[in-house]
């Protein structure tokens, strides 16, 4: 089998990175994009060396030469973008937040199995180096029974009304554009939360600009997890067991390094090499999956996007905030 051949529905800045990290690899390649813009998607060719672009969605996932469709459009508009790859047969990475809401992803998530086809959300950081070996000194004991995670991710953006962070018909929110991370990484260390607590401050805009969760698990392990669209944060993450504690280094959800201090014993520095900004590594995924016949992958399965998005709901339910 050949690289896999994507076709990209989006032309905005993650789409870019996209694109730019396909090239560092043999696994993928991108063959086409599409824009409701016909312009748009032809300045995006040019700049990628993109033989195909296409002025509608419609045009693209009927594209025969193109396996996978990437969809890298604002959160509202994931359910229809997805829904058009999956009716097409086109294996689908879905930017994260998966969906506005979890009637979203259910009905996404039943129209992929329905189909059986390949889908996943792209949360591009549990496919990075540092947290694989996470996962795997997790998974050996290696810090001891987890205690506590702490996360945030907190960026500056300008008041702009227009802004996808701050225009309620974009999807704006701090917790699906920022919180998703840190959520969705307590989700892959401790599983679904039996409790959540929130405060959750609105923006300008009345959609929320600062959340702050405290989410309780059944083992007794606690996640202290925010987020906010005002301030550049730290984004770093620790996470402490009863043996030995993990400090990643900021940008905790990027490639980074972290370090073990241990109760007893000398702390190790775990350092990790990383060509562009790694989002080539969920697209290894992908590959690898509907190579092997998969229609989801072990490491996102759907059941877990499908709880992530429940979370973030129940985050936000009762906070009169906009979504």
């Amino acid at each position: 089998m050949g690289p896999l051949r994507w076709g990209i529905i989006g032309t905005g800045r993650i789409a870019h990175t996209f694109a730019r990290d396909l090239q560092l690899i043999d696994e993928g390649v991108v063959a086409a994009v599409g824009s409701r813009d016909l312009a748009s998607a032809r300045l995006f060719a040019e700049e990628h060396a993109i033989s195909r672009c296409y002025g509608s969605y419609e045009e693209l996932v009927g594209d025969a030469e193109v396996d996978a469709v990437y969809v890298a459009t604002p959160h509202p508009m994931h359910l229809e973008n997805a829904m058009l790859a999956l009716e097409h047969g086109k294996a689908v990475l879905v930017e994260k937040a998966f969906t506005m809401n979890a009637v979203e992803a259910r009905a996404l998530i039943a129209k992929a199995r329905s189909t059986n086809v390949f889908m996943m959300e792209a949360m591009w950081t549990r496919f990075l180096p540092h947290v694989v070996a996470i996962r795997a000194l997790v998974d050996q004991g290696a810090l001891g029974e987890i205690v506590v995670f702490e996360a945030d991710h907190g960026k500056w953006f300008e008041q702009d009304a227009s802004s996808r962070l701050f225009a309620p018909e974009l999807g704006g929110s701090a917790l699906l554009d920022l919180g998703i991370y840190p959520v969705s990484f307590a989700s892959m260390l401790l599983g679904r939360p039996s409790s959540v607590r929130s405060l959750v401050q609105p923006s300008f805009t009345g959609v929320d600009g600062q959340v702050s969760m405290i989410f309780g698990y059944e083992n007794g392990a606690h996640a202290l997890l925010t987020c906010t669209s005002s301030a550049r944060s730290a984004t770093r993450a620790c996470l402490s067991g009863r043996d030995a504690r993990l400090e990643i280094r900021g940008d905790f959800y990027a490639p980074t390094s972290f370090e073990v201090i241990p109760r007893v014993g000398e702390p190790s520095t775990h350092h990790f090499a990383v060509a562009g900004r790694g989002l080539q590594f969920q697209a290894i995924e992908v590959a690898r999956c509907v190579e092997a016949g998969l229609t989801e992958s072990a490491l996102m399965p759907l059941a877990e996007t499908l709880s992530i998005m429940e979370t973030l709901d129940e985050v936000l339910r009762g906070s009169g905030v906009a979504t």
